[in-house]
């Protein structure tokens, strides 16, 4: 593989990296425009752009911001350093630059999503929508209209997501969205009803026996996020039972927060009496939190804890 061939596969990685969990069309395009992007520049411009995406990976970003800056010099109407330039600007919380940047970069690629997802992420950071710049950038593009309703689909911003939508042509990806924005509402509509079934269980049973009965039930059903809520509230009202430290260090360990499931089951420790099988379960999730964090002799004296035969 030559020179150009480790650059290609350099700048690649760092373009991918920060969108892993994203759709795979959308990594084919990037995929796509880095290659072509690598093919038409000079040697000295890719020198330049390679050292000013090293510099933003580890966060250096004044730095990188002079670099791209030097290589918008020798290719001024270049929009992948627009937006390269947005993201670094608003990494370094100068917004209004950011902005300007991001303008001109959704000017050059109106139909790119990442593209258009900066600036929404710029313009929301300084608590705006993307009204404040309408009339600045092609707002009237069919996909980047989709891709804006996308983008509010993922925020669970359903009800800006709609209202684009209904301003749209009638398309296969606008019925498609519209299902999934249905079934999401559905979907959240639901958790608050069951919100509001707690609420009123809590407030007619006996207060401790409904928290233990509401956490037992999401752990059952492995919903370990309304689980970690409730087990917190619980802890409030009751910061001495026991279960409530397990339920919230079981929840915070299946979350993959280690750190934080140990200080919570340590802590719940000290207020176990004779119950070996919840003793049990509180050691077996230390076992598991400190394996997780490498931390094997933490876990192996924890499992030696464990009693059998109980």
């Amino acid at each position: 593989m030559g020179r150009t061939g480790y650059l290609f596969v350099l700048v690649l990685g760092l373009f991918l990296i920060p969108t892993s969990g994203c759709a795979q069309e959308n990594e084919i395009e990037e995929e796509e425009s880095a290659e072509v992007f690598l093919e038409e520049y000079t040697d000295e411009f890719q020198e330049k752009f390679f050292e000013a995406l090293k510099q933003k990976g580890i966060e250096n970003y004044d730095r990188a911001i002079n670099l791209f800056l030097e290589c918008k010099r020798l290719e001024p109407n270049n929009s992948v350093l627009d937006h390269e330039l947005a993201k670094a600007y608003l990494a370094s919380k100068k917004m209004v630059l950011a902005q300007e940047y991001g303008i001109a970069a959704v000017k050059g690629k109106p139909d790119d999503y990442w593209v258009l997802n900066t600036l929404v992420n710029i313009v929301q950071r300084q608590g705006s929508g993307l009204d404040v710049v309408k009339d600045k950038i092609p707002y009237n593009n069919a996909k980047l209209l989709e891709n804006l309703a996308m983008i509010y689909f993922k925020q669970e911003n359903y009800d800006n997501a709609l209202k684009i939508l209904n301003g749209m042509k009638v398309t296969v990806f606008s019925k498609d969205l519209t299902s999934r924005i249905s079934n999401s509402i559905k979907v959240r509509e639901d958790k608050e009803k069951l919100k509001d079934t707690i609420v009123v269980e809590v407030q007619e049973e006996n207060p401790m026996d409904s928290y233990v009965a509401i956490i037992t039930g999401y752990l059952s059903k492995s919903d370990f996020k309304n689980a970690e809520g409730v087990s917190v509230e619980a802890l409030e009202i009751f910061p001495a039972q026991p279960y409530f430290y397990y339920a919230y260090g079981l929840s915070l360990n299946k979350g993959k927060k280690h750190k934080e499931a140990i200080v919570i089951l340590e802590s719940g420790l000290d207020y176990l009496l004779d119950d070996v099988d919840l003793a049990n379960k509180m050691y077996k999730e230390l076992v598991d939190a400190n394996n997780a964090l490498g931390n094997s002799s933490k876990a192996n004296m924890y499992l030696s804890k464990i009693k059998t035969g109980s």
